[in-house]
């Protein structure tokens, strides 16, 4: 793995003004939909609500029996693109150590746990749910039967980890300040030329007491993408999640005080795979994606659970959804 304690300088990093151009940042709070503009300027990004958010808005609708019980019986549909690029066909991970915060400061272990997660997350039957999505299709295709190019699970997704800590991250970094952090990888790691990042999300990760702000209030985490004389980068703003507790997935379902990491990773990685840049992958009507369908459920179909990878680890995680499950009625799944 390529890693390194010093930041780069001298960069040209050039960030373009993105489609939320002029957008008023939008409160997280008081609506369903995960798509939100937190920053003028930025591109939407798409949350990972808390525990407490999710399960409230699944009990204020009701199941009504439908399979999964994940907020809806909509599947998810494509929705075209950009360039052309609406799933990761072979996904490929870096992992951001973001600032001189993480130097022997990591109570929890989040460093070690999440290399071992998306090192082994590759090839699993859970993430293989993603393969059933694709680009390449036509606008508000629901299943791709064969047709397009599939999302990937292949093993080896974690490319490398960078350590970044040469230099103090903001104390609470904006979008545009991770967006920037994103690129800056995106040059240590040589994807420059045109086309590099088009399967590539970088997860940027802070160090304890050192989130953006809102987090374990109004979300988890969240992914997004920006503009870059790199072509778009896709990224994740991945907060140290144990800071959050019980409202990110400490102790969910009885899995663990460290429960949350990979159940949150996981969900944004597998996002980012399927809607790489938001929201022009596969999101069903309400603008949710794979992971925000199923977001901590905690007992019957698709309840968050212990799974086993090829390499024989075992994680945390929740379940995605599958227009494929029950007939393709759709539901959330823990393995395909």
């Amino acid at each position: 793995m390529k890693r390194s304690g010093q930041f780069l300088t001298g960069l040209s990093l050039t960030l373009l003004v993105g489609m939320a151009a002029g957008a008023q940042p939008m409160a997280t709070d008081g609506t369903t939909s995960a798509v939100r503009y937190i920053e003028a300027g930025q591109r939407p990004v798409v949350i990972y609500p808390t525990v407490e958010q999710a399960q409230s808005r699944r009990a204020a609708r009701g199941s009504h029996g439908k399979p999964g019980g994940g907020g809806g019986s909509n599947n998810l549909s494509y929705h075209g693109g950009t360039g052309g690029i609406g799933v990761e066909t072979a996904p490929t991970i870096y992992l951001i150590f973001w600032g001189s915060q993480w130097v022997n400061n990591d109570p929890s272990g989040e460093a070690a746990l999440l290399e071992s997660f998306l090192a082994s997350v590759g090839g699993s039957s859970w993430l293989n749910t993603v393969t059933q999505y694709c680009q390449g299709v036509a606008s508000g295709t629901v299943f791709c039967n064969g047709a397009g190019i599939p999302a990937g699970n292949q093993a080896g997704m974690l490319y490398g980890y960078w350590y970044d800590s040469g230099s103090a991250a903001p104390t609470h970094p904006k979008q545009s300040q991770l967006a920037a952090e994103a690129v800056r990888a995106a040059q240590y790691f040589g994807n420059t030329a045109a086309g590099s990042n088009n399967t590539v999300q970088y997860v940027i990760a802070t160090a304890t007491g050192n989130s953006s702000s809102g987090f374990g209030r109004q979300y988890c985490a969240w992914h997004s993408s920006t503009s870059s004389t790199y072509g778009n980068v896709a990224y994740t703003n991945l907060p140290y999640i144990t800071d959050a507790g019980a409202s990110c997935g400490a102790n969910f379902n009885g899995l663990g005080a460290d429960a949350g990491i990979t159940i949150v990773e996981g969900h944004e990685a597998a996002e980012t795979v399927t809607d790489q840049f938001p929201s022009t992958g596969w999101l069903d009507s309400n603008g949710s994606e794979i992971g925000d369908k199923c977001a901590w459920i905690s007992s019957g179909q698709g309840a968050s659970a212990d799974v086993t990878f090829p390499d024989g680890s075992t994680f945390p995680v929740q379940s995605l959804w599958s227009n494929a499950f029950n007939s393709d009625s759709g539901g959330c799944v823990l393995s395909y």
